[in-house]
């Protein structure tokens, strides 16, 4: 045992556990602990915001597979990560955020930054460690950071700010990682066996498979049984977009092609996904789930197995090493798809050529809606389909995307395709506004080395691009791309379809937003010009690239819209009240 202060014994338990990178805001309440960061080889990188911190630390752990941490003061700064904490927890990111805490000795009296800060993260962790004495400040520090790996989600380690000081004995403890298996013996035969007998297999790679590094293993189990494979929504990276069976992501606005073929399987491996009701819902007039067929669903967490959907059989265990496992007990057996491999595989090409020209011609949404809109557009005003596709023929090799809450972005869905895991970020099914800026700034921390693209509308876009400034001071380069239609575009297009076109609340009147990034310190431009598209984006991507330089690219587009996002939650208004009658 050494002797130490609760704080040195707090940072060289970050530093065994690998920490060298912490966002947050300053305070008092840390500052004990702060003070020794840089002998202890971490960086503490201040943001403007501490809902921007806790971002941040989900883009650096989705992109480098390590913890991300974030801290702030006790009370009002930690209260404001809670949204960020609760978007982590949906991407099963390993964030770690610290909570300093009033002092034990004013709790309950009302003081000053005081608040109960457990319930408030108590939903949107995996566990919630709170030192209850300065002598176990290693012990819960390190199961913290333990339990993030092993539980596949964000933690909390709560630390009342009078216990950083005094004199403890202490041992530091060591990393404890999990190793994962593939699964149980029998559930694997079941799987394979029904495999094996498959006529139309097709697998869904989720983001378990980017987590457990299985990339490859999904691709030799794809390959070996000839199967389509799509991406569970929003993990548009979990396969490579050149390889001749991915056939794109499912769920809101992804790709008909996989849908199709979706609809066609007998048996679905939904490979390290927990099928979220999101990412299966009906899309494009289309019930593309298959209810017939047999469903084997793969995933670390057993609470998940069966869960959203009904499965045939459940495996808990590592995508990867269950598709390893699979493909070993498939490898020599003569399967039922093996006479139709051909057949299928010329059926995957033409459904991957219909849904390309498809996305090629659809230059405009085609509603009433947005044909009136488009007719009165002004000179300028870009279709954003159009945009999306110019920005993919752009996307640089190795990039990173994140990607916010909204209608254009939503649209991005189909046009977002990539060759390596650990490669596109969005907020999940929590899907809350002012994500996608800090955390790409967080995975451009993790990963400097390659090109970082933020996409994001100009309503989510207000919500955090003051984190420019955290690019610019601290030297962080990355490249923002802001689709400027003046509305809050998702919620107006359920004003158009549900609520007879009275529009409250949806219309924007914004600022130039390329004159504020330069009044920011960053680089703006403003693009009304289909063919300037590609050459910005390859402009700012060469200027993060060689030269560190943030760019925030304002595109200006018509307003029209596409699908509702949540047109299963909606219906048209009953109304009663003589008043009101008329507003149906």
């Amino acid at each position: 045992m050494t002797r130490m202060t609760p704080s040195e014994a707090f940072v060289e338990t970050l530093a065994a556990h690998g920490v060298t990178d912490i966002f947050g805001i300053m305070g008092s309440a840390f500052m004990d602990a702060m003070d020794i960061f840089e002998p202890a080889g971490i960086r503490f990188i201040p943001v403007c915001h501490e809902q921007g911190s806790a971002h941040m630390a989900d883009g650096y752990a989705r992109i480098s597979g390590r913890h991300g941490v974030c801290t702030g003061q006790n009370g009002p700064g930690v209260s404001n990560s809670v949204t960020a904490i609760a978007a982590a927890f949906w991407a099963h990111s390993p964030v770690v955020i610290i909570t300093p805490e009033t002092g034990t000795m004013g709790m309950g009296l009302g003081g000053f930054q005081e608040a109960n800060q457990l319930p408030m993260f108590q939903e949107f962790t995996k566990y919630q460690g709170h030192v209850n004495n300065p002598a176990r400040m290693a012990e819960f520090t390190a199961r913290c950071f333990d339990r993030a790996q092993s539980e596949l989600g964000p933690t909390q380690l709560n630390i009342p700010r009078d216990y950083f000081y005094g004199d403890i004995n202490v041992n530091i403890p060591q990393p404890r990682p999990l190793d994962r298996g593939p699964g149980g013996t029998q559930s694997l035969n079941d799987a394979a066996d029904r495999l094996a007998k498959a006529k139309f297999p097709v697998i869904i790679s989720g983001g378990g498979v980017v987590m457990a590094d299985g990339v490859d293993a999904c691709k030799a189990l794809a390959e070996r049984l000839g199967a389509p494979v799509v991406n569970s929504y929003l993990h548009n990276d979990s396969f490579p977009a050149s390889h001749p069976l991915w056939c794109g992501p499912l769920g809101y606005q992804g790709s008909k092609a996989g849908m199709k073929l979706m609809s066609r399987a007998d048996v679905v491996l939904a490979l390290g996904t927990r099928l979220g009701p999101f990412g299966t819902l009906p899309q494009y007039g289309m019930e593309y789930w298959p209810n017939d067929a047999e469903i084997i669903q793969v995933d670390a967490d057993h609470k998940m197995l069966g869960l959203v959907k009904d499965i045939t059989v459940g495996i808990c265990g590592d995508a990867k090493a269950a598709a390893q496992a699979l493909l070993e007990r498939l490898q020599d057996r003569t399967l039922d798809s093996d006479s139709t491999t051909g057949e299928r595989g010329q059926t995957i090409q033409a459904e991957k050529a219909a849904w390309e020209k498809e996305l090629d011609e659809w230059i405009h949404e085609n509603d009433e809606w947005s044909l009136q809109i488009i007719k009165e557009a002004g000179e300028g005003e870009l279709h954003p389909r159009q945009v999306l596709r110019e920005l993919e023929k752009a996307m640089p090799a190795d990039v990173m995307v994140s990607t916010d809450i909204g209608n254009i972005n939503a649209i991005s869905n189909s046009y977002l395709r990539f060759e390596r895991p650990r490669s596109f970020l969005a907020p999940m099914s929590f899907g809350n506004c002012g994500y996608a800026l800090p955390t790409i700034i967080g995975a451009k921390v993790a990963a400097p080395e390659r090109p970082a693209i933020a996409y994001s509308g100009d309503g989510a876009w207000t919500m955090s691009m003051v984190e420019t400034m955290t690019c610019v001071r601290h030297k962080i380069p990355i490249t923002a791309v802001v689709f400027h239609n003046k509305q809050w575009g998702a919620e107006k297009k359920n004003q158009v379809d549900f609520y007879g076109k009275r529009f409250v609340a949806g219309e924007l009147q914004n600022q130039d937003f390329a004159s504020i990034a330069r009044a920011m310190g960053a680089e703006g431009v403003n693009v009304s010009r289909l063919e300037e598209v590609g050459p910005a984006l390859e402009k700012a991507i060469d200027a993060q690239m060689n030269a560190g330089v943030t760019t925030i690219i304002e595109i200006m587009c018509t307003k029209e819209l596409g699908d509702p996002f949540r047109r299963d939650a909606l219906s048209i208004p009953v109304r009663h009240l003589d008043k009101y009658k008329q507003y149906v």
